[in-house]
């Protein structure tokens, strides 16, 4: 479990984050989302310790990360998998030694031990046959998925993914967004997901935060969504037609129910 207690950050003077306290929960997909400038970026750099809160406390399992010391941060930075927007790849690596890497840079594991999780990894997100291509032979899914095995290589109690779906076609986004939802409950993930994707909102967001200007404006689960009494997350989520089609529908059916 992540902790965020009353976090501010500010930049000459202009305050970006303005008190925001939340609960990332173990084993469940956390979603950030807000309009761009919101303070969404903000707050996921300061959540994995590239910039530094003006005040305020971050708990990793009880452990304050505004106050761990070079050495601390850096066991605690292992303890995260990290799924880029542009998924990051190295372009001269194979798939397979993407994933490879870390596990050579920062595990204790034999040899054959690094290789066999590797595979395993690859396997888990069905690119079992694809080790051997590079990021250039192969699809923008299978990147992002290649990027997943990367991610979750170490074990990783907690996941960050920026922005996971960007670049993708409708359908692979569905297939990633299940993806993540997947490992995230197998494994017992903290995962936290900063997206402006509302198909994924309304897909895996078992809890959804909201942030406007700077403040947590709303949270809830993507059920809770269609129900919101809340103006600016509405305008927000339901800004197409589409969506507004979708949650006429779904409120149509809760009340049938009722």
């Amino acid at each position: 479990m992540i902790e965020v207690k009353n976090l501010r950050k500010s930049f000459e003077g202009r305050e970006v984050l303005k008190g925001v306290s939340m609960i990332f929960e173990e084993g469940k997909t956390n979603l950030i989302i807000g309009r761009s400038g919101s303070g969404k970026t903000v707050l996921l750099k300061n959540l994995v310790g590239l910039m530094r809160p003006t005040s305020g406390s971050i708990l990793y399992d009880g452990r304050d990360l505004t106050k761990l010391s070079t050495a601390q941060m850096k066991a605690l930075r292992q303890e995260m998998g990290m799924i880029f927007q542009g998924s990051a790849l190295f372009d001269a690596m194979t798939v397979f030694e993407n994933v490879y890497f870390p596990l050579d840079m920062f595990s204790s594991m034999s040899r054959s031990e690094k290789k066999e999780r590797a595979q395993f990894c690859l396997d888990r997100v069905n690119l079992s046959d694809a080790g051997h291509l590079y990021p250039s032979e192969i699809s923008g899914g299978m990147m992002k998925r290649a990027a997943i095995a990367r991610a979750i290589s170490l074990n990783p109690k907690y996941l960050y993914c920026d922005e996971p779906n960007s670049g993708l076609d409708p359908q692979t986004s569905l297939v990633i967004d299940q993806l993540i939802h997947e490992i995230t409950t197998e494994f017992k993930i903290t995962t936290i997901i900063n997206t402006h994707d509302m198909n994924s909102v309304m897909n895996i967001g078992e809890k959804i935060f909201f942030i406007k200007e700077g403040n947590l404006e709303w949270e809830g689960t993507n059920q809770d969504i269609l129900m919101a009494d809340n103006e600016a997350l509405n305008d927000f989520v339901f800004a197409s037609d589409l969506f507004k089609k979708v949650k006429e529908v779904e409120i149509k059916e809760i009340r049938d129910q009722e």
